[in-house]
């Protein structure tokens, strides 16, 4: 008898000492982690505004995120005037391109780099995430392929969500 009271009273006891209160519990952690998230956000414009780069942040409507904007810059890259060169100095410096672009990526300037599908004169993009013009254009500027004068180069200024990825 005692035996089987104590089956029925330790499950009892169990269920009455859990926190049902789930709401109020899920409520904090999501107050929490907005708190955690809107400090991540103003530290994320305070670093990038401290090193030089433009941004602004917007509210996402659907979401209710914050979302920081920054200034890119894409250096398009262009057929040039010198494409002349023997195979063998243009094989070369297709390998020195390729060395300039995993540098820049290395380093962070470069975020994405990559040709373009066709045989066109625009050859291809790299962007870079630097806080000026005059870097990224000093950057773009100094890859073999342009200083050889197989590729030319026009850098824009491109804002784009801090932290998004391609799909």
């Amino acid at each position: 008898m005692i035996k089987n009271l104590l089956f029925i009273a330790i499950p009892m006891c169990l269920l009455f000492s859990c926190d049902t209160n789930k709401t109020k519990s899920n409520t904090t952690e999501i107050i929490e982690g907005q708190q955690i998230k809107e400090q991540t956000t103003g530290y994320l414009v305070d670093s990038l505004t401290a090193r030089g780069f433009e941004t602004f942040p917007y509210k996402d409507e659907k979401t209710g995120d914050t979302i920081v904007m920054q200034k890119y810059f894409i250096a398009f890259l262009n057929r040039g005037e010198q494409r002349e060169q023997p195979k063998e100095v243009a094989d070369s410096l297709q390998t020195l391109h390729m060395a300039h672009l995993g540098k820049m990526y290395d380093l962070g300037f470069a975020d994405i780099s990559g040709p373009f599908g066709d045989d066109g004169d625009m050859r291809g993009i790299t962007i870079y995430n630097v806080p000026t013009k005059d870097i990224a254009d000093s950057l773009a500027n100094s890859d073999p392929m342009v200083k050889a004068g197989r590729l030319s180069v026009i850098v824009k200024p491109w804002w784009a969500a801090k932290g998004f990825g391609l799909r």
